[in-house]
């Protein structure tokens, strides 16, 4: 019995990194290429005019790819001007709530999108709060739903931050010394900045603009809800193929959308490595206080400036989620109500099996959360040892355990829903993996990267002797990891933890179509079908998403301080 246990022991680690290999062949690498084999079959035999038929259509090249791209260009100019003030402001200057405010630039990556998309519509739409002030003041409504700019303003609520975060440390990793020595030298304050500030914040303005294009262009929720079919890009696009059945031509746009979104990742991910090492600067810029001692003609320029940033930041920023809020506890007539949260009690209590229901959306969220962290938490952890290790091929292999980060849930959907779902056929048996399985196999996927990004760099900072050491005294592998290296990088574990249920959470892409049609909808698809027919039960289920969500970001900020790029 010792000797099996031994055994295991040893073995443990090597079998769990078999055991993810195993999952993630059958639950990402399998359905993507299910998705890739069904763009060039049709009818039981090999054909390529799915291919043609997009790549020779002035409407697939122009009115769908050209306007993703162009959205995504356009969201990406937004979010950099939206971002760097903000960057400026949290590296330049020192004030109260700096540190909050910096943590907040955390939340894209822990905010579901369509709730940030319902935030808008009860913004910018016909009844919403924007149009309510200009009543007041006795000014023209306006009407931004369903148009470009909306989609362009969501996305910079959602990737500016992004921008900040990214800039903001490199900002704070400059050295004093050398912007001292241009101005011993002669320069100015603009002339030190262009020669000697700028050049070192270009890699990060870089990275944050590639990385906000990617992920726009990927957009989804944001591009459905604010956007529609009418300015529908690449996913919207697949997603109404999926859904009128089509489901070649939606397996080529996926393939086609796959391989430029991978194409884009490989450049970031080459640039990232060549800018890679910068840590905060031992000399850093001191920051001013925001409130000066002497108030000159430039101070006040300044300060003007941030306040007018400030006002920008409420609007964009803070706006959405407010109004949320408000719509939530607001009826027709413009009064407080509680009817909204009252209509979810009721259609809990009356709504068929084939209406949404609010309890069993945010079962199903916290289920699947559950299942989230209990398959990706382990795989994340033992992908994190695995690369961090020194071995010929562990690029690749890194490489490999980072695809689903280029790979959209949508395409993942699609996978798992003509592959596992509909059934893989072997010998005399068909397997099928459908249900509450299937969401967790798909929220999974995209969460483990996660875990990776925040364990891997605290181990790979670890030093080995401490390993060493312990194998000395006798410790297995896993023993030495359990023990040793673990508590030491639990903060990262935690954090990964909080990434994974948050992300579960908020997943919409692949969940609205391993959903459709069965009991297992989560609460951000409940949002978008709420949202499809009335604004007040969609902006009361926002909140109760809100609360669950923040709790993530709770944890997130207190042990994920780490976090500094993807």
């Amino acid at each position: 019995m010792r000797t099996a246990t031994d055994w295991l022991e040893r073995r443990a680690l090597t079998l769990v990194a078999g055991a993810t290999a195993l999952v993630l062949l059958v639950v990402f690498y399998y359905p993507v290429a299910t998705v890739f084999v069904d763009a060039v079959y049709a009818e039981g035999r090999f054909s390529l005019a799915a291919f043609r038929e997009i790549l020779t259509s002035e409407f697939y090249l122009v009115d769908i790819f050209w306007f993703t791209a162009k959205q995504a260009a356009y969201s990406t100019i937004a979010s950099v001007l939206l971002g760097l003030p903000g960057a400026y402001l949290l590296a330049r200057y020192d004030f109260p709530g700096r540190k909050t405010l910096r943590s907040l630039t955390i939340l894209p990556f822990v905010m579901p999108s369509i709730m940030v998309a319902i935030g808008f519509v009860a913004t910018f739409g016909a009844n919403g709060t924007l149009n309510s002030l200009l009543a007041a003041l006795g000014l023209p409504r306006v009407e931004l739903l369903f148009t470009l700019e909306a989609i362009i303003v969501a996305h910079a609520f959602y990737n500016a931050p992004l921008v900040t975060r990214v800039t903001t440390a490199a900002w704070e990793s400059v050295d004093a010394r050398t912007v001292e020595t241009a101005r011993s030298l002669g320069a100015g304050p603009l002339r030190a900045f262009w020669d000697v500030v700028a050049p070192q914040l270009r890699p990060a303005i870089l990275i944050g603009a590639t990385l906000t294009f990617v992920f726009t262009f990927a957009s989804f929720p944001i591009v459905l809800a604010l956007g529609g079919v009418q300015l529908a890009t690449v996913e919207v696009f697949i997603y109404s193929k999926v859904r009128s059945l089509e489901y070649a031509d939606a397996a080529a746009l996926a393939t086609i959308e796959t391989a430029i979104s991978l194409g884009l990742t490989y450049a970031y991910l080459r640039y990232e490595a060549r800018t890679s090492g910068a840590g905060e600067g031992a000399h850093p810029l001191p920051r001013r206080s925001l409130v000066p001692d002497d108030w000159s003609l430039r101070a006040l320029a300044v300060r003007t400036g941030i306040a007018g940033y400030a006002g920008v930041v409420l609007l964009v920023f803070v706006g959405p989620i407010a109004s949320m809020i408000l719509a939530s506890v607001t009826g027709g007539d413009g009064g407080l109500t509680t009817a909204n949260y009252e209509f979810l009690v009721e259609r809990q209590a009356t709504g068929t099996s084939a209406q949404v229901r609010p309890l069993p959306a945010i079962r199903n969220s916290l289920v699947f959360a559950l299942g989230t962290l209990v398959v990706a938490l382990p795989m994340g952890v033992a992908l994190s040892v695995l690369t961090t290790r020194r071995f010929r091929g562990r690029a690749a292999i890194d490489a490999l355990t980072m695809a689903p980060l280029a790979v959209s849930g949508i395409v993942v959907g699609l996978g798992l829903l003509r592959g596992l779902v509909f059934g893989l056929e072997i010998g005399a048996y068909r397997i099928r993996v459908t249900g509450a399985v299937a969401v967790v196999a798909a929220h999974a996927v995209g969460a483990y990267p996660f875990v990776v990004r925040n364990v891997a760099p605290l181990l790979d900072a670890l030093d080995d002797r401490l390993v060493e050491s312990a194998r000395s005294l006798g410790a297995s592998r896993v023993r030495a990891l359990l023990d040793v290296e673990l508590p030491l990088v639990a903060p990262g574990v935690v954090a990964g933890a909080a990434f994974a249920v948050a992300i579960s959470i908020g997943e919409f892409d692949s969940t609205v179509i391993l959903a459709t049609g069965s009991e297992w909808y989560t609460m951000p698809v409940a949002l978008e079908r709420y949202i499809g027919r009335r604004l007040g039960p969609a902006t009361a289920m926002g909140v109760v998403l809100l609360v669950v969500t923040s709790l993530s970001f709770v944890v997130v900020d207190r042990f994920g301080g780490r976090w500094g790029r993807l």
